[in-house]
């Protein structure tokens, strides 16, 4: 299935990212009259365990949704998409444990310790793709809830972690702007490169998760990616946010980031993805903190999945809530906390065009020596056990450089 310039649809991840040729996102395809349509989506139902006096149980379910439907229109091409998840209800507007995870609020207070809920909608709007001359192209996105032109694939999009249930320690400083609530990007692209520019709402969604937040655009950004061949995608980003954080108005920041996934196919039913994210935030007091991380995901044969992660990511004792603990600690000081998780799942059943699985995932977080008095250890655990149902991959053959054919639905888990 290729698109302007015939580039695979299937380079598409989040937004308006591109992820490598060599491999994709499970989905179903199918026809609505003149229209090509595509559904996909995750739910992940689990126990998340968290140990330590800051850890906490859980049994929710993760999960989200997509549709989209695309058809020539006017010497180009159009496309409507729609994402929900009702993750505000299955794990709650608090979110689920996650140690030493920040961002956003919940009851007028710091999320500390957990991973906030996706909105309701996750994303709603349009992008209209067409050529100017026979190897340059323009596009146009526009969303009332969507994603500007600023970080990676957002996690749950990246082929390195799309069968990993929880987000990394960095989001706030890679990925978060993947649900803004008013976004207009104009985009210039050849099959090789991509360069975007954006207007966004560069603040974090509020604790109301079934509304659209109020529209804005008060903040910009652009980002440069190039797909070299069908294995490799890189791409640099840099944003401006105006007042991100709800509980701090007047504090803006300068995002930067940059990505490395590569991806190739495993065999005659598997691909293996591995990505290199970083992410940098300068506050308006000049301090700039880093997060960096390295995943991969390996799916070995139609039964067996493997993922691993590791990210570090400096967080201030504000972020952590520390203020409260043993003998005090000041707001502004930065700690460098890092989370090692090794993840299997194991295919049980096909119902339909779908695969379920049962995985684990285990964590192991390794903290300064001046948190241990907070967390109990500065090698905290976590472990998340949990069903996966998705639909199987459409497996996709290529037929010439950047150019992909599709087979039936069940060729590959």
């Amino acid at each position: 299935m290729a698109g302007v310039l015939a580039i695979p649809m299937d380079r598409m991840g989040s937004g308006t990212t591109w992820i490598p040729d060599a491999v994709s996102l499970p989905a179903h395809h199918f026809k609505l009259s003149d229209w090509t349509a595509m559904l996909h989506g995750f739910v992940f139902g689990q126990y998340d365990h968290q140990s330590g006096p800051r850890g906490d149980d859980q049994w929710g379910s993760l999960n989200w949704g997509m549709l989209m439907v695309s058809r020539e229109l006017g010497g180009g091409h159009f496309q409507a998409r729609t994402m929900l998840s009702l993750d505000p209800f299955t794990v709650t507007k608090r979110g689920y444990p996650l140690l030493a995870q920040t961002g956003e609020t919940f009851d007028g207070q710091p999320l500390h310790d957990r991973q906030h809920p996706h909105d309701f909608w996750m994303e709603l709007g349009a992008i209209y793709e067409r050529p100017i001359s026979s190897k340059l192209a323009l596009s146009l996105y526009a969303a009332p809830s969507g994603e500007p032109a600023l970080g990676p694939v957002a996690f749950m999009h990246r082929p390195s972690a799309m069968d990993d249930p929880v987000a990394p320690l960095g989001h706030h400083w890679q990925d978060a702007t993947h649900i803004s609530f008013g976004v207009l990007t104009l985009g210039l692209f050849t099959s090789r490169w991509k360069v975007e520019g954006s207007i966004f709402n560069g603040r974090e969604p509020n604790e109301e998760r079934w509304d659209f937040d109020r529209l804005k655009l008060d903040s910009y950004s652009g980002r440069l990616t190039v797909n070299p061949d069908s294995q490799w995608s890189f791409a640099l980003g840099y944003g401006f946010l105006k007042s991100p954080e709800s509980l701090e108005p007047d504090e803006s920041l300068h995002r930067t980031t940059a990505s490395i996934l590569h991806g190739r196919r495993l065999g005659a039913d598997g691909q293996w993805a591995t990505s290199v994210v970083w992410g940098a935030n300068a506050d308006g007091r000049q301090r700039v903190t880093h997060a960096l991380l390295v995943e991969t995901e390996a799916i070995l044969d139609r039964q067996n999945t493997l993922f691993a992660r590791a990210d570090r990511t400096e967080k201030s004792a504000g972020e952590l809530v520390l203020l409260s603990g043993p003998g005090g600690v000041a707001s502004d000081r930065l700690f460098k906390v890092s989370a090692f998780s090794l993840g299997y799942i194991r295919e049980l059943a096909r119902p339909g065009p779908t695969t379920l699985g049962l995985g684990i995932r285990g964590t192991l977080n390794v903290l300064p020596q001046a948190l241990e008095p907070y967390y109990g250890s500065r090698t905290p655990t976590g472990l998340v056990v949990f069903l996966r149902l998705r639909p199987v991959h459409n497996r996709a053959m290529h037929a010439m450089p950047g150019m992909k054919m599709e087979h039936h639905a069940g060729a590959s888990p």
